[in-house]
């Protein structure tokens, strides 16, 4: 995949899933804006892309407000000439059950995931727009987003709602040549280590470097972060020009296409439904099959 020419910013790519995917599109030759909120980690990652024959520069920015995305959007322009692509991964985690989560806890979450993805996008599709030729915008969502997960409130919610963005901003673009796609990942984070069906087989992988097992990678699908980072070189070139809306799924061996929501079961009555009409009728008709929720526990492996 070939990104010679093109300019990328990554939020959030001071290190894990953020800094796979400014490698990746560095590889592909794209000049590549990294970004974190701690200088010295911006400074290495900066320095990882470049030492390895890459172009990159760093920004320091808490992503949320309006100034920090328009230093990224600003940063890319002046470094480089144009904007072409801009992938949105910066997020934090406050995760705590409903009853125990304060106000600061889902502000802070929902600030840096859906504010923030909504302000940097709008800076790239204002500058794709007045380039005239197109763009990718790339919104990084989460199987919580998609299922919700307990003690994830905030995160859940954010997620979700990025992929709506997501849908609807593919369509507010497309006569401008801008693809828009949510990109749904599973990768062995500092996140994931703590899950205790994967914790110790992530901890033997990373002590011996020997490939997880299959039963993580294709069952769970569930990788490392560098798994992920060929959908994101994928988005970003001209090979996905007619992928756009879409809410993509990929860990370890597995790439998958998540479905919209759409009504699932319908029933009519004349007049309309009351309250007891729906009971009568709730368990053997549009009820009768629900819906699952969460995202599902790991299967235990095979005696």
């Amino acid at each position: 995949m070939d990104l010679h020419g093109k300019v990328a910013v990554v939020t959030g790519s001071g290190r894990g899933l953020g800094l796979a995917y400014a490698r990746a599109l560095a590889a592909a030759g794209a000049s590549v804006v990294v970004n974190d909120i701690d200088p010295d980690v911006v400074d290495a990652a900066a320095g990882s892309i470049t030492s390895a024959g890459g172009t990159a520069v760093g920004v320091v920015a808490a992503v949320g407000d309006s100034e920090a995305a328009e230093l990224l959007t600003g940063t890319a322009v002046r470094e480089f000439g144009r904007l072409d692509v801009l992938v949105t991964n910066a997020g934090i985690l406050r995760d705590r059950v409903l009853w125990k989560m304060t106000d600061d806890d889902f502000d802070a979450v929902v600030k840096v995931h859906l504010r923030g993805t909504f302000t940097c996008a709008r800076a790239a599709a204002v500058r794709m727009r007045e380039q005239g030729e197109g763009g990718r915008i790339v919104l990084i969502s989460s199987p919580a987003g998609q299922r919700g997960n307990f003690g994830q409130t905030n995160y859940a919610a954010a997620k979700a709602g990025i992929v709506a963005m997501a849908r609807t901003w593919a369509m507010e673009l497309s006569r401008a040549g801008i693809t828009v796609n949510a990109v749904v990942p599973v990768a062995a984070t500092e996140m994931t280590r703590t899950i205790p069906a994967f914790a110790p087989l992530i901890e033997e992988a990373e002590r011996t470097g020997a490939p997880l097992p299959d039963r993580l990678r294709k069952d769970e699908g569930l990788g490392t972060v560098e798994d992920v980072a060929g959908l994101i070189t994928f988005l970003a070139s001209d090979a996905s020009q007619d992928v756009t809306g879409q809410a993509i799924g990929i860990g370890g061996d597995r790439l998958a296409l998540w479905s919209h929501p759409a009504e699932k079961a319908v029933a009519l009555t004349d007049g309309g439904w009351s309250a007891d009409a729906i009971a009568e009728r709730w368990h053997d008709g549009v009820g009768a099959e629900p819906e699952t929720y969460g995202i599902p526990a790991p299967k235990a492996p095979e005696a």
